[in-house]
């Protein structure tokens, strides 16, 4: 499943900030960055996102003061993630309005669980779940792909191509790109599979009234 949620990871760790972020856009999130501690609560307002990932010692201020700015101007949920394991930590972070509370090192099937279940419980089905070029309108959620009020349905390849296209679009997005990003997510297949896959889509998208939109870039690869 891919989701169209965008988090925030809050840490003045360069090393864990970009592995979480890979992590995370691994598993089909949006993800900023911030590296400047001292503009947390204005980039919060820019960015909007729906979670944020918030160490506490953090440079400028202390991650509980944070949640305190946070919180006085928005709800969006909040998970501390920090080395720091003393009860009363976790306590306080808590009670400043802190959606959960995870200690490092952590379990990353955890850390994604926990965030799937606050995500659902706050947004549940309200967030609309598609990603849209060009009126065309790929839904993450039903894998399906819709054009004027038409759609069709999409296997778990052709969804999971069509979205890496999709997030790049306007962008040449090489075979290899594509087939590494497939990998990462455990869909292990070949160049002539991704061929395959490619013919089919677009079978589709004329099916639905759509055409040349998956451009192919001799020798570089694809982009819409």
């Amino acid at each position: 499943m891919y989701s169209m949620y965008k988090i925030a990871i809050i840490d003045d760790d360069k090393g864990i900030r970009e592995e979480l972020g890979i992590l995370l856009k691994n598993n089909g999130y949006e993800v900023c960055l911030p590296t400047d501690f001292s503009e947390i609560p204005s980039m919060i307002q820019r960015e909007n996102p729906h979670l944020i990932l918030l160490d506490i010692n953090l440079p400028e201020q202390d991650g509980f003061h944070l949640c305190i700015q946070i919180r006085s101007s928005t709800n969006i949920p909040i998970i501390f993630i920090t080395s720091r394991d003393n009860r009363m930590d976790e306590l306080q972070g808590i009670t400043l309005g802190a959606d959960d509370f995870i200690t490092k090192p952590f379990n990353v099937s955890i850390l994604l669980a926990r965030m799937t279940r606050i995500l659902n419980r706050v947004y549940g089905e309200s967030l609309d779940q598609k990603l849209i070029h060009k009126g065309v309108q790929l839904h993450l959620e039903s894998g399906m792909i819709e054009y004027n009020d038409n759609k069709m349905e999409l296997t778990k390849n052709e969804l999971k191509i069509l979205y890496i296209l999709f997030k790049n679009k306007g962008t040449i997005v090489s075979r290899m790109e594509i087939m590494d990003y497939l990998w990462d997510n455990s869909i292990f297949i070949d160049d002539n599979t991704l061929s395959v896959n490619i013919t089919r889509i677009r079978s589709k998208l004329k099916e639905l009234g759509i055409y040349d939109f998956i451009c192919t870039k001799h020798g570089q690869g694809y982009m819409i």
